[in-house]
């Protein structure tokens, strides 16, 4: 690992926290190259829904964590319902 330049995820978890940990252990373990990460995701699979949902939750979380308390004042209605619904807000 302390020469890897490269970190490629194939299958995809629910927990960005995993995949954001599994990236980061080749920066840690003695790294002194720059290190790419790279997803690979098939159209139309369950690993692609994943990645959208992953996408969505970055973002989120971004908005709400990254902006202190005004964060949750620049969110829509909608994204408001989906950060704090249990079921489907249909």
């Amino acid at each position: 690992m302390t020469r890897a330049s490269h970190v490629v995820h194939f299958d995809r978890s629910w927990n960005a926290a995993v995949e954001d940990q599994a990236s980061d252990r080749a920066h840690r373990i003695g790294q002194r190259r720059t290190v790419t990460a790279h997803r690979l995701v098939t159209r139309g699979t369950i690993e692609d829904r994943i990645d959208q949902l992953l996408t969505h939750e970055r973002a989120l979380q971004e908005t709400v964590l990254g902006a202190g308390d005004a964060g949750i004042a620049r969110l829509s209605d909608r994204e408001l319902v989906d950060l704090v619904s249990l079921g489907d807000p249909s």
